[in-house]
Order: C-alpha cells, then sequence, then structure tokens
C-alpha cells in the first residue's frame, strides 16, 4: 500500500518505510505496524468510499467459512458448549486439546483430548483441536496418533514454532493437517515452515505481523505451496474486520477464526461490544457474510472505547505450574 508516510524531502515511501530502519519485525514492532497499516487501509478506503479488499484486487467470494472457541485454557464441559455454539450457527469449533502436560507424563493424560474430540464430532460438528505449543515432543506424537481416527479439522500448534525440524518430524507421522503461525511475525518467519513442507494451514495473526499488507503477501507465499491461510483472530472487531478483507480477496482462504464469546473475554467485553453494526457477525450455517460497508466495514463506537479505557488494566499471561514447581508453557 502506498500511504501518506514521507520524509522530508516529500517523497511517499508507504510500505518501504519499515526498510528504513535498522532494526525490524519481532512481535513488538510488527504488533505496532500493524496498528498503523490497518488504519491507513480504513482510511483510504473509506476516502473512496468501497470495502478495502475492492483495494486489494476485488472478492473472489461472498460469505466466509468461520469457527469459534469453547472449552477454555482448562477444557471441559464442551458438550454444552459445542450445542451452544451450533445454536449460534456454527458448524465448527475449537479447543485447547489438553491442560498443562510434563515434558514426558503418563500416556492416560491425553485421554481426555481424545474424549472431548469425540464429543463434539459425534454432534456433527468438525473440531480443530488447539495443541497451543503446551507440550513437548515425546507427548505430541502419541496425542497426534490418538486424535487421528476421530478426524480433527486440523492440530494447532503441536509444537512451538521455534521447532521447525521437529514440527517436519511431526508432519511426517500423521496424516492430521497441522497448522500454525500466530506467533510468526512476518514472511521471513514464515518462509522455513513453507520450504520444510510441514505445515498445511498458516495461522497469522493481522495484529501482530505487520497488518493487512503483510497477511497479503503471507497469503500469496502459502498459495505458492498449496498452503490454506486460516487467519488467527482471538481479539476484537478491528482486527476481525481487517482479517476478513483479505480473507475475501486470497484465493487459499479456508477458515476463519472468531472471538465471540471467547473465553478470555470479561463481562461485557465481546466482537459485538464497541461497533455499531454487530449484525455482521451473524453466522449461518457455518458461515458469515461478507461486509459491503467502506473501510474494515464496521462501525466503531468511539464514546464506549473512550469510556471503557480508563483506568483499563493490562492483561495478563496465564501460567501453568507443574507439580514439581516447575514453569509449563500455557
Amino acid at each position: 500500500m502506498h500511504s501518506a508516510t514521507s520524509n522530508t524531502s516529500g517523497k511517499c515511501h508507504g510500505e518501504r518505510v519499515p526498510s528504513l530502519q535498522f532494526y525490524r519485525g519481532g512481535p513488538v514492532f510488527m504488533s505496532a505496524l500493524a496498528g498503523l497499516d490497518i488504519a491507513l487501509w480504513d482510511l483510504k478506503a473509506r476516502k473512496l468510499n468501497v470495502p478495502i479488499y475492492q483495494l486489494l484486487g476485488g472478492k473472489v467470494r461472498s460469505k466466509l467459512k468461520v469457527y469459534a472457541w469453547i472449552g477454555g485454557d482448562r477444557p471441559s464441559d464442551v458438550e454444552a458448549q459445542a450445542l451452544a455454539r451450533r445454536d449460534q450457527g456454527f458448524n465448527a469449533v475449537k479447543m485447547n486439546a489438553t491442560e498443562d502436560v510434563a515434558w514426558l507424563d503418563s500416556p492416560s493424560a491425553l485421554n481426555s483430548s481424545v474424549e472431548r474430540l469425540k464429543t463434539v464430532r459425534m454432534l456433527g460438528m468438525d473440531a480443530g483441536m488447539d495443541f497451543h505449543g503446551r507440550i513437548h515432543k515425546p507427548m505430541a506424537k502419541q496425542l497426534a496418533a490418538m486424535l487421528e481416527p476421530y478426524h480433527p479439522l486440523f492440530i494447532e500448534e503441536p509444537l512451538l514454532s521455534e521447532h521447525v525440524g521437529g514440527i517436519q518430524e511431526l508432519s511426517r507421522h500423521t496424516k492430521i493437517p497441522i497448522a500454525l503461525g500466530e506467533r510468526l511475525h512476518s514472511r521471513w518467519d514464515v518462509r522455513p515452515f513453507l520450504e520444510a513442507h510441514c505445515v498445511d494451514i498458516l495461522q497469522p495473526d493481522i495484529s501482530h505481523v505487520g497488518g493487512i499488507s503483510e497477511l497479503k503477501r503471507i497469503a500469496a507465499m502459502c498459495e505458492a505451496y498449496d498452503v490454506a491461510l486460516a487467519p488467527h483472530s482471538p481479539l476484537g472487531p478491528i482486527a476481525l474486520a481487517a482479517c476478513i478483507q483479505v480473507d475475501a480477496n486470497v484465493p487459499n482462504f479456508a477458515i476463519q477464526e472468531m472471538s465471540l464469546g471467547i473465553h478470555y473475554n470479561a463481562g461485557s467485553q465481546d466482537l459485538t461490544s464497541y461497533i455499531k453494526n454487530p449484525e455482521v457477525w451473524k453466522v449461518n450455517d457455518g458461515y458469515i457474510e461478507l461486509m459491503q460497508g467502506p473501510g474494515l466495514g464496521i462501525e466503531v463506537d468511539e464514546k464506549w472505547v473512550r469510556r471503557e479505557s480508563k483506568d483499563a488494566k493490562a492483561w495478563t499471561t496465564p501460567g501453568f505450574i507443574g507439580p514439581g514447581g516447575e514453569i509449563r508453557e500455557w
């Protein structure tokens, strides 16, 4: 995108501005850049009175397949939660595969994961199983094999994403599609996984990969490797609306995560909380209709944001402690 960002000579550098910096990439820089990038795309599209996806080359679909979360960090009672999601219009859900598990644990620690998947599948719904990088290779290999007969939609972050070799090895031992990407921050982070042919579904988070511009580039890279795109988005309506603008445009889009009623949201803070047109998130038979409005397609209630942001406390990442007092992956 060619934005209004310029230097003192008056020449517009747009998307090339990050290349003028000495330190690049990483979660902090790319997350900050994402906010600016999404805002600039929104402003440009609103100025032209078109959805952002029209500036990306136009839409290739009119509705998007979606899924929602069930289960929480210590998943339980998934039958009732899955039924509630079905009543909302969802055909697919995602849940954490496990609680915390030791580096090498009893195989019985994995039994409940299989039972939860079986429960949801018996309801006629698809389910992605998020390993969340919580378990290590000795247990991940076992769990993948145990889940395989029940056909999960995918297994997500079966190992931490810094372990490319481990994920490559695991991919050779399972037929389940492997998904990951929320902890990758640019096309350069994504590239090793594509070249290793060990990922089937890429899940970059638009809020942490530099925004719409970089997500579009990543999607094109994935298409060349026959890898599907399913953007990670457990956040608010701005992040989701930005994802949808790219989803509408790229041919290898597969499914979109929605944070509707996600367990991290407390009280009234939800996907519908601070937009004036929450009807855009209505789910019907597993799909949402593509937004038609200008820019991101949502109208933010700025008064609500200002009110709720007063004295707001920073979100603290949860953690797990094992029985020996050791820190475990969350």
